[in-house]
């Protein structure tokens, strides 16, 4: 396993081929730059101008050089003030070309769900999010491991089947106010 610092991502993006896959699990995360933004959605302030083209500018130029680009949020209902922003604000990361899909916990088994995020690059390497115990990035671990890159895609393929698409979630589903 190849340790990196939190900011060090940009060579797995730009190395990618075919997909990258994102698996996510956790109800609250404690990044910076969404401290301000989700304080004002609390407290019903108008929002912000909340900055994601580094990530929409991303997807758009990964997606253009044909990687499919997706993840499952795997979330707690209700959810938490986190996610109900989250929500709030994903309609950008889906215009980028990011394919989003929802999966509330409580309707799958909790052994099929990883303990950790990750993401599946190629369907051959794998990055831990690492997280400090305030949830703060702090670094990630990679490996091209056969049998943990195995792993993740037999968890893709087992819950992708459950998850329901953005738009259609924030539809169909009630959404905390």
């Amino acid at each position: 396993m190849e340790f990196r610092g939190a900011d060090d991502w940009d060579d797995l993006f730009d190395e990618c081929r075919e997909s990258a896959y994102h698996m996510e699990v956790r109800d609250t995360y404690a990044v910076a730059s969404e401290s301000e933004p989700l304080r004002r959605f609390l407290e019903g302030e108008p929002p912000p101008a909340y900055d994601k083209s580094d990530w929409t500018d991303l997807i758009r130029e990964m997606t253009g050089r044909g990687v499919a680009v997706s993840r499952i949020r795997v979330v707690t209902v209700p959810h938490s003030d986190y996610q109900r922003w989250l929500l709030s604000v994903t309609g950008a990361n889906i215009e980028a070309g990011e394919d989003i899909r929802y999966l509330p916990r409580h309707l799958v088994d909790p052994a099929d769900i990883p303990a950790d995020d990750w993401w599946l690059f190629d369907d051959q390497r794998v990055a831990f999010n690492l997280v400090d115990q305030a949830g703060r990035p702090a670094g990630v671990a990679v490996t091209a491991d056969p049998e943990i890159a195995a792993y993740c895609r037999t968890v893709r393929q087992r819950l992708w089947q459950f998850a329901t698409p953005y738009r259609e979630y924030v539809e169909e589903s009630p959404v905390d106010s």
